[in-house]
């Protein structure tokens, strides 16, 4: 059909329709109350009638100015009142067409309402958008970044219902995003419809390796040192003390994890040492730890320091530090799970020391033998992508005419002997935990060597690495994962 002017715009909705019985009469009820007689239009014999002037109307009564006869048409539409919606033409609707309501701008955690749409300002802190625990095909919420501050401070999606597939939460870590999430189904959930699909991060799970500063080896007759804790996640590779395999942590994308590496314990001297054998006593090592928001913090304790001649004890630690020969002491104990306790001493000529505890065993304990004690042995790990033993033992020292402990496999440092190296005892391997010899006396005390550096390490899906790091840690690959090797303080960010 042709026009004279522009095309009527098409109309999406139908209007009620009332047809009256009619009768020489002036009043008639209507279906639905009414306020104004504008609510209705009303036609008689295909004719509109003017309102007030042809007819008034209150609640539900028509009432005419004039009476109708029994032969006469008449009909009223409902102006405010919609039937129904008629489909518009196939493609005819496009994405710009479409909307949802705007909210005012989020700045805490909220429960989303399908339907709408929220801008969310993270500047003062991450926060959590929960979807509805309820939804319906066809539902939609749009999530927008307000303030260009989404890669500094998250957020995180979270629902009862799976979200892209995945009961998993999601993370935005990307600025200036507008996001459109629909619900699916229950098995899909919600999925990103509209928006930067890479700005949307799960979470992934990293293995760790954390080994803490080795003790020092002590002064005089002295046992060696215990290596630093051992705590392991990897492939249900065993933790130091016996300890089982442990749990992995997940990550909050965007979020920095903290590596602190602890440094190996001084080998004791005559006029030094802090260990609970007292001055020349090795020094205990320091803690490596893991640490950031959304985990538990992972610490392994340092190792103890080897006991010193005239006192004999060595210290507690991840691994505890072995007795020294001189006189009687006992072993310091290991830390539940990370470490094993280093060996004692009866005090007995020829004096020989203990060893000190390793990851994977116990320090060698001495009586009156003529061989000092071995440091505990370390634990192997595939964790970097072949195997490696860490965090051995120090070796105990020898007096005149005894062989010295060697030190535990995994860079324990053996003791000192007289005569050889000048009696000092051996230090632990750098960046195994491991601990420091004893030293021997030899007309004059000698220092016991230094513990070994501690170390961690984590390994992740490659597909998920972020490539942000501190500290210059070691970056490689085996298979699909990641590996990265910090021998210093750094950082990981998710």
């Amino acid at each position: 059909m042709s026009y004279i002017g522009n095309t009527p715009a098409e109309k999406y909705q139908t209007l009620q329709k009332q047809s009256f019985t009619t009768s020489a009469t002036t009043s008639y009820t209507l279906s639905y109350s009414v306020t104004n007689p504008q609510e209705i239009a009303l036609f008689i014999n295909n004719v509109r009638q003017n309102p007030n002037s042809s007819y008034t109307v209150s609640g539900t009564t028509l009432t005419l100015t004039s009476a109708t006869t029994g032969t006469d048409v008449m009909y009223a539409v409902f102006l405010g009142k919609s039937v129904g919606t008629i489909a518009p033409a196939l493609g005819s609707v496009t994405r710009n067409m479409l909307a949802n309501p705007w909210q005012s701008v989020q700045t805490t955690a909220f429960t989303a309402v399908a339907g709408y749409a929220y801008p969310c300002n993270t500047t003062s802190a991450a926060f959590t958008v929960t979807l509805p625990s309820s939804a319906s095909i066809g539902d939609t919420i749009q999530i927008v970044d307000y303030a260009e501050t989404f890669a500094t401070n998250n957020i995180t999606l979270t629902s009862s219902l799976n979200i892209e597939g995945s009961s998993d939460d999601k993370y935005f870590n990307t600025n200036r995003i507008a996001l459109i999430f629909t619900y699916i189904d229950s098995t899909q959930g919600w999925l990103l419809s509209s928006g930067y699909s890479e700005a949307v991060q799960e979470p992934y799970q990293i293995d760790f390796l954390t080994i803490a500063g080795g003790a020092g080896g002590g002064s005089r007759f002295a046992g060696g040192g215990g290596a630093g804790g051992y705590r392991n996640s990897y492939d249900s590779e065993t933790s130091g003390g016996g300890g089982s395999s442990e749990s992995n942590f997940t990550t909050i994308i965007g979020v920095p994890y903290t590596i602190t590496i602890g440094a190996g314990g001084a080998g004791g001297v005559t006029t030094g040492g802090s260990g609970t054998g007292g001055a020349g006593a090795g020094s205990t090592g320091s803690n490596s730890v893991i640490s950031g928001t959304g985990i538990t913090t992972i610490t392994s304790s340092g190792g103890g320091g080897g006991g010193r001649g005239d006192t004999g004890s060595g210290a507690s630690g991840g691994s505890g530090g072995g007795a020294a020969g001189r006189f009687a002491g006992s072993a310091g104990a290991g830390t539940l799970n990370q470490g094993y306790a280093g060996g004692s001493s009866t005090g007995a000529s020829p004096y020989p020391a203990g060893g000190g505890g390793g990851a994977g065993a116990v320090g060698e304990s001495r009586t009156n033998q003529i061989v000092s004690g071995a440091g505990g042995a370390g634990l192997a790990s595939t964790i970097s992508g072949s195997s490696v033993t860490r965090a051995g033992g120090g070796g105990g020292s020898a007096y005149t005419g005894l062989t010295q402990g060697a030190g535990g496999a995994g860079g324990g440092g053996a003791g000192g002997i007289t005569s050889t190296n000048s009696g000092v005892g051996n230090a632990g391997t750098s960046n195994t935990g491991s601990g420091g010899g004893g030293g021997v006396y030899d007309g004059a005390n000698k220092a016991g060597g230094n513990g070994g550096s501690g170390a961690v390490i984590l390994r992740m899906p490659t597909s998920s690495y972020s490539g942000t790091t501190t500290g210059s840690p070691t970056v490689s690959t085996s298979g699909t994962d990641t590996i990265l090797i910090y021998n210093a303080s750094g950082s990981y960010t998710g």
